[in-house]
């Protein structure tokens, strides 16, 4: 269902970028479903007409379809939802994830369960897991390196990218500067771990503690971080593996919360509803 909500979006707006805000995920998240879609169906669904994206034909005979099994999807869900869930969530989310990923999948929830009301949290991943963290939330969505727990539902992995910025140059060019939160950050552990091993130099030169301020510091070209390539903000470029950046690997994206919260039906429809909504 995501695949074609995300392939409509696309369609209409006749962009990846544009397609990505208003699903709230990063152009190359929504790049890679197109690509998974059009394995699926094995037909070219999306054809470039200079900077403009235009729909083959194979894409026009599903874009038809695809409208009508959302908006049914979508109806049903309305429907079935009305005045017979209620309640207040309180849900944990990585600060990266609150400007790209969960805006607009928050809303939509919203909309198809209006008698639920969301309190949204945002910390470090390190910092929801901790006792307090999971004491203070009914669900929490977090980045885990082995995911283990019994309590803990894998929904995805993604791809650890290296970030700069998309117009500036590096300024440090003997050693990877890097703009890192504290100690105990998945990014920041990834990041100093794979540069250990291929034995590139390294120095952080900025911590800070939320991705906005990590943001505007790459922006003026004072070093890299690393992120999970479906939050990387539009404005900050991705940059391909090679000696001085190699690979990162994968990250796991899991939502966390005990067996009783699980049981509250609320909680449990938020679970099924960002496990659609991210996978």
């Amino acid at each position: 269902m995501d695949l074609l909500r995300a392939f409509v979006s696309v369609a209409q707006l006749s962009s990846f970028t544009k397609a990505g805000e208003l699903l709230g995920r990063s152009q190359p998240a929504i790049s890679l479903q197109m690509q998974r879609l059009e394995e699926l169906v094995d037909e070219k669904l999306l054809l470039r007409n200079g900077k403009n994206l235009e729909l083959s034909e194979a894409g026009e005979n599903l874009y038809g379809y695809a409208n009508q099994i959302l908006s049914l999807n979508d109806l049903a869900i309305s429907q079935l939802s009305k005045s017979t869930v209620e309640g207040k969530i309180r849900l944990g989310i990585p600060s990266e994830f609150a400007t790209v990923l969960m805006p607009k999948i928050v809303s939509r929830f919203a909309k198809a369960y209006p008698n639920v009301t969301l309190e949204v949290n945002c910390e470090l991943s390190k910092e929801l897991l901790s006792k307090n963290g999971k004491a203070s939330h009914d669900l929490i969505l977090a980045l885990e390196d082995n995911p283990s727990s019994i309590n803990s539902n894998l929904v995805k992995t993604d791809e650890l990218v290296w970030v700069a910025s998309a117009d500036k140059p590096i300024l440090k060019t003997g050693v990877v500067p890097l703009i890192v939160a504290a100690q105990g950050c998945i990014y920041r552990s990834r990041a100093i771990q794979t540069l250990d091993r291929g034995n590139q130099p390294w120095q952080v030169v900025y911590t800070i503690p939320d991705l906005t301020g990590i943001q505007y510091a790459i922006q003026e070209g004072l070093g890299v971080t690393v992120l999970a390539k479906s939050t990387v903000p539009e404005n900050l470029k991705i940059l391909s593996p090679s000696a001085r950046f190699p690979a990162l690997g994968e990250v796991g994206i899991s939502l966390i919360s005990s067996a009783s919260n699980r049981k509250n039906e609320a909680v449990h429809l938020l679970i099924e509803f960002l496990s659609t909504s991210l996978a």
